[in-house]
């Protein structure tokens, strides 16, 4: 988990790097491609059962919520300085447990309702809405967040039905063909060897840390290493820092102890409480 998430910093960072000259379609379309790939090698030698599915249109909707999550992500990394999206993307665990209280009638007692409130003062906290602290395409990080968090909750609910590598590669086919019907609109062939490698290098790593965190995911619970998770904001301030010379504010940082707290505090109370279906 803690490797996967080190990869997706290193994807986050070159995605910042190429929004520079290119559209975020065209990068968030790269970034897929390695996981797309790697699906097809599967299919090649698992077969077309992979794709047997007992629910495919959540399967599909997943997919998209993908495709959908990673692209407002990527749009927003024109305007906000890579540690404090990370940061404001820490409220998509609160939005599973919003999520999963109103849609999978998940029980969620008083202390971790409390727990979420504090957290969502910690992402206010980080973007001050109205004071023009950070660049209002913050507000594209919560979407995104609230879209990925949308995908959890898909996630647990396949996870009853159908195997993890059926979600899989609908996640990477659907995902994949998404994001491949705009690219002829969008699509620049890169000017220098930088921006080649530069797209090379998000297929490669990101294929690598989806993998890393399932196998993470299969080989022990999700509440315990998702905590894990928050490992982020570790790369994406040093990357911030190395490559764009950026540091967060104090506010930022209060935030993320808020959010980061509060956060491994509800998931501590999700292992504590009996396991449902």
């Amino acid at each position: 988990m803690a490797a996967g998430m080190f990869l997706f910093s290193a994807v986050d960072t070159q995605a910042k790097l190429l929004t520079d000259t290119l559209h975020p379609g065209q990068i968030v379309w790269s970034r897929q491609m390695g996981l797309f790939v790697g699906a097809l090698i599967l299919l090649g030698t698992r077969g077309p059962s992979l794709i047997n599915s007992s629910q495919p249109v959540l399967q599909s909707l997943r997919g998209l919520l993908v495709a959908g999550s990673s692209t407002l992500f990527t749009f927003a990394l024109i305007y906000v300085p890579l540690a404090d999206a990370i940061a404001v993307s820490f409220v998509a665990p609160f939005f599973v447990t919003l999520m999963g209280a109103l849609l999978l009638k998940e029980h969620v007692d008083f202390r971790r309702w409390v727990a979420v409130s504090l957290g969502f003062i910690g992402v206010l906290i980080i973007v001050r809405p109205g004071t023009g602290a950070i660049h209002p395409a913050v507000l594209l990080v919560v979407i995104a967040a609230f879209l990925f968090a949308l995908r959890q909750i898909l996630s647990r609910w396949l996870g009853r039905v159908d195997p993890i590598e059926t979600t899989i590669t609908y996640t990477a086919l659907v995902s994949g063909v998404a994001l491949s019907l705009p690219l002829p609109f969008v699509w620049r062939s890169p000017a220098t060897t930088m921006e080649f490698f530069l797209m090379i290098g998000m297929a490669v790593p990101a294929a690598a840390a989806e993998i890393l965190v399932i196998k993470a995911l299969e080989v022990a619970q999700a509440v315990v290493i998702a905590p894990v998770h928050y490992t982020l904001i570790v790369w994406g301030t040093l990357y911030g820092f190395l490559v764009f010379n950026q540091l967060p504010d104090i506010w930022t940082w209060i935030g993320t102890i808020i959010i980061i707290t509060t956060g491994i505090y509800s998931l501590n109370r999700e292992r504590q409480l009996p396991a449902t279906i």
